[in-house]
């Protein structure tokens, strides 16, 4: 391959990028086996990535500005931080699988791209959902 084709066909492929949000909220789930700790009220420091693929502008050099994907989230980010997310529309059994369905669901009439959405409830356990 010619090298200005090579220059051109990278700048033209899917790049991936990415911002990482944290949220604190309470839950409890109510469909686990009686017992289960999780189904008592408690809370976590969520850490959600939300992901988006697409074409590096050659001008601007940026799949989009980081910028106008935090704008993007922020009506999420109100909704779910500091809030009991059993009481959120949608969200009554707000298992990390649930919670990371529910977002790309608010993000996807939205966001162009949206490719991934990564949903950590502790430092070693979560999920990723890449959409229906």
């Amino acid at each position: 391959m010619h090298v200005a084709c090579q220059h051109a066909w990278r700048h033209n492929s899917p790049m991936d990028i990415f911002r990482v949000f944290q949220v604190e909220a309470a839950h409890h789930l109510p469909n686990v086996p009686q017992g289960h700790k999780c189904a008592r009220l408690h809370g976590h420091s969520f850490r959600i990535e939300v992901q988006v693929s697409g074409p590096l502008d050659a001008q601007l050099g940026w799949v989009m500005d980081f910028a106008d994907l935090r704008r993007i989230f922020q009506p999420v980010f109100d909704q779910l931080d500091h809030h009991y997310l059993n009481e959120i529309e949608g969200l009554e059994n707000p298992t990390s699988e649930n919670l990371a369905r529910w977002i790309w669901q608010q993000l996807a009439p939205g966001l162009e791209g949206l490719s991934k959405i990564v949903v950590q409830e502790t430092c070693n356990a979560g999920c990723i959902y890449r959409g229906e």
